[in-house]
């Protein structure tokens, strides 16, 4: 039986924090999917929200139920939905999108001008229900557990990101070991590049880089030298593919200066505000530059899918579990940056 009412986590006034709520369950229509969820994630848009900055108190909306990671189960559906079934298994992408556009018409769906986000601009996964479309469910295979389904849409920028370019054999450099750039090192590692460097300024990150991806090379660009690495390395032209998930100017400005003539950068960071570029060097060094905003839709899917399926291992990037009674304590450990990926247990 689905009750009436739900426990949620929400945005409930224009301040830091988010607070529990009891709120209605949410009625599905003809082409929705009910789902219970089972296990969240805490991105760093929910860090955002929490902190309630400049972006979130011009974007999201209050009343909002928040969060967008999830898995749960499919427990009602609406009467024109079909290929699902109800017990299902499943995650699904945050981003909704409208059918109007040119690029949702030629397929791209990822590119839609309209996008929506769950947990942003529409009601969120942070509850014990989440509405969400047909058309966004991706069906969690029995060897992918909840917890590595929470975790699927930061992993898909990391997929995204990392497979912009072709890796086979490359040198890669990453920048910022957040748990998406922890999460690249470990997808670009498995997509066979020759070396992978990932360098951030915080001590934890980078431990727990080595954790997760113990063929990574990590370097702390406060205490040493970036170029001494890639000398150490053989690299006497720099490396091949640059993937920048700080959004530090000054990290890109080092990858810049790092990569080969006619290198390519996956740009995933967003910086604060507006930066300077030195496009000069950019310019002279044909240094191809590639934006990155969340997973293409579906292919990005597929392939993670089948990566985790093949052998990907990023369970260790999820360093704390909390109950969502305990969410407080979960979005401290987010905010402290000494974690990796932390989950909400809903169940």
């Amino acid at each position: 039986m689905i009750p009436n009412t739900m426990t949620a986590l929400a945005k409930t006034k224009p301040a830091e924090g988010l607070w529990q709520i009891n709120a209605p369950v949410p009625e599905i229509g003809p082409e929705d999917v009910l789902i219970s969820i089972n296990m969240t994630g805490i991105c760093g848009t929910d860090i955002h929200i929490w902190n309630w900055d400049d972006w979130a108190a011009a974007t999201v909306p209050v009343p909002m139920i928040t969060g967008h990671e999830f898995a749960g189960e499919i427990v009602d559906m609406g009467r024109n939905v079909t290929g699902l079934t109800r017990g299902q298994r499943c995650s699904g992408e945050g981003h909704l999108i409208g059918t109007e556009s040119r690029q949702s018409r030629a397929g791209k769906f990822h590119l839609d001008p309209g996008t929506r986000g769950i947990g942003v601009n529409e009601q969120g996964a942070f509850a014990q229900y989440l509405r969400l479309p047909a058309f966004n469910v991706v069906p969690l295979p029995d060897d992918i557990p909840d917890e590595i389904g929470a975790i699927l849409d930061p992993l898909g920028n990391a997929v995204h990101t990392a497979l912009s370019f072709d890796l086979l054999s490359e040198d890669v450099l990453i920048t910022g070991a957040g748990p998406i750039g922890i999460m690249a090192a470990a997808v670009a590692r498995h997509a066979g590049a020759r070396n992978v460097v990932l360098t951030d300024i915080n001590a934890d990150r980078l431990t727990l880089a080595e954790h997760v991806v113990p063929s990574v090379r990590t370097v702390n660009v406060a205490e040493e030298d970036l170029n001494d690495v890639a000398h150490q390395l053989g690299l006497t032209e720099g490396f091949d593919v640059g993937l920048e998930m700080s959004g530090s100017q000054a990290a890109l400005d080092q990858m810049v200066e790092a990569l080969v003539m006619g290198g390519k950068i996956a740009l995933l960071g967003i910086p604060p505000g507006q930066s300077p570029v030195n496009w000069s060097s950019i310019v002279f060094k044909a240094i191809t530059i590639k934006g990155v905003y969340g997973r293409e839709m579906f292919e990005t899917w597929y392939k993670m899918i089948a990566m985790l399926q093949n052998g990907l291992d990023v369970s260790r990037v999820i360093t704390h579990r909390y109950d969502v009674a305990d969410f407080a304590e979960g979005f401290a450990q987010m905010k402290s940056g000494r974690s990796g990926k932390v989950v909400l247990n809903w169940r």
